[in-house]
């Protein structure tokens, strides 16, 4: 897994599979998810483009066909927090 500690990540294309990212700030970046493990602690995501894609994409299609989610609804411009998902 890919760790990035303490750093500014900023106009980057970042693959969230498989990044382990602590105190970090994401700035004005494109993040594109999979569906794959990953980790977060005390990240602050400003202004980020959220890219989904195979598995995740198609998590994100069911839930609005359901109407959990509304079609086009885009996540809030700046998200702090931690997370951890291990899907292996």
């Amino acid at each position: 897994m890919l760790k990035r500690e303490n750093d500014k990540i900023e106009q980057e294309t970042l693959e969230l599979e498989n990044s382990h990212l602590v105190n970090c700030v994401v700035r004005n970046c494109d993040v594109f998810y999979s569906g794959g493990s990953y980790e977060w602690h005390n990240v602050t995501w400003d202004n980020v483009r959220w890219h989904f894609r195979g598995p995740a994409l198609n998590t994100i299609q069911l839930l609005q066909t359901i109407g959990v989610l509304k079609a086009g609804q885009k996540p809030p411009p700046q998200v702090t927090g931690s997370t951890t998902v291990n899907l292996d």
